[in-house]
């Protein structure tokens, strides 16, 4: 995959489309491609806003504006209006929000998972108040779907991770995760990914099947593997300055189309997993892919205690206080 930086002719652009709160044109920059699970999710919010209101939505998918780390700056100076990103890379913003990647904290099983995205406290409560001091404005959290690793070599057990260049996330937590599962974790931006892995730069990677299939990643490895450790969990956000300037009555079309948005990706994941991982095995039959037994996955959630206690070291002023209202939002989910 490749992208283009932000140009300073960009940029002007940009702010030539509109400027201020007030303007009929937002803008709304993902991490995903058109026809992936952020992109369908923000056409929806589109959709719901441009039916409900005089605005207009301009997206911008991956590459369009350059990395994670530029449509993060342009939402924060308000070149953009609205912003999908992965806890993933504004953990370096907010060290909490890294608690999404202790290993087997989040369910698999989907309805558990739902519900504790629709009704967690964390998510409602304790996050916008942090977000907020990076002028964010926390629209959303939702899930994307199981985390698999794909490799160059089978994986069974943290010992077939050993000296293995696993490309991570800039993300401190998700490098101590891997640390602990024994591999040797290598962050990169998400544009040299395809091409560390067809060199040998690195040796694997880990993302949810749909997004495997749709950046050919099986091409350039040859097994993948569901350990279960994680479910991939992104984030909308709006600037807060153009938020907070709004009318009420444009606060209640975005918190709308946000929920419309949310009902709409849950349904259209439904099976999506699966479906993603045929059509791997369509274009590569040679590929190898495991579900780990719970025998097999006992060693990689050995390691979630010490992956824990790293998060409370490093996950900011409010990481004890954060980890305990998860893990009590997550058992009253499962309820």
């Amino acid at each position: 995959m490749t992208y283009k930086t932000l140009t300073a002719a960009s940029v002007a652009a940009l702010m030539l489309g509109s400027t201020g709160a007030f303007a009929d044109t937002w803008r709304y920059a993902f991490e995903e491609a058109m026809d992936e699970v952020q992109g369908k999710f923000a056409q929806k919010f589109k959709e719901e806003v441009e039916a409900n209101s005089d605005h207009e939505i301009q997206l911008f998918p991956f590459g369009t504006l350059g990395e994670s780390a530029d449509t993060m700056e342009q939402a924060q100076s308000g070149i953009v209006q609205f912003v999908d990103q992965s806890p993933g890379f504004t953990g370096a913003l907010i060290p909490e929000a890294q608690v999404f990647f202790v290993p087997y904290l989040l369910p698999q099983d989907q309805d558990h998972l739902v519900k504790f995205f629709r009704t967690s406290k964390t998510i409602h409560e304790l996050f916008p108040p942090l977000y907020a001091d990076q002028g964010l404005e926390l629209l959303t959290m939702f899930p994307e779907g199981e985390v698999m690793m794909t490799t160059q070599e089978p994986v069974t057990s943290p010992a077939d991770l050993d000296e293995v260049k696993f490309r991570v996330m800039t993300n401190p937590l998700l490098v101590e995760s891997y640390n602990a599962f024994g591999a040797t974790p290598t962050p990169l931006p998400w544009g040299e990914v395809y091409g560390g892995l067809q060199t040998g730069i690195i040796q694997g990677q880990e993302n949810p099947a749909f997004f495997i299939e749709s950046t050919k990643m099986y091409e350039v490895t040859d097994y993948i593997t569901r350990t279960g450790h994680n479910n991939f969990t992104t984030a909308v956000m709006a600037n807060k300055d153009f938020f907070d300037e709004l009318p009420e009555e444009d606060k209640t079309v975005i918190h709308n189309a946000m929920e419309a948005a949310f009902d709409y990706i849950v349904d259209y994941q439904t099976g999506l997993t699966e479906t993603s991982l045929e059509k791997i095995k369509e274009a590569k039959p040679s590929i190898t892919i495991t579900d780990l037994t719970e025998e097999q996955r006992q060693p990689f959630m050995d390691t979630a205690d010490s992956v824990e206690e790293e998060f409370l070291k490093i996950g900011g002023s409010q990481a004890q206080a954060i980890l305990d209202q998860m893990k009590a939002d997550l058992e009253a989910a499962a309820q």
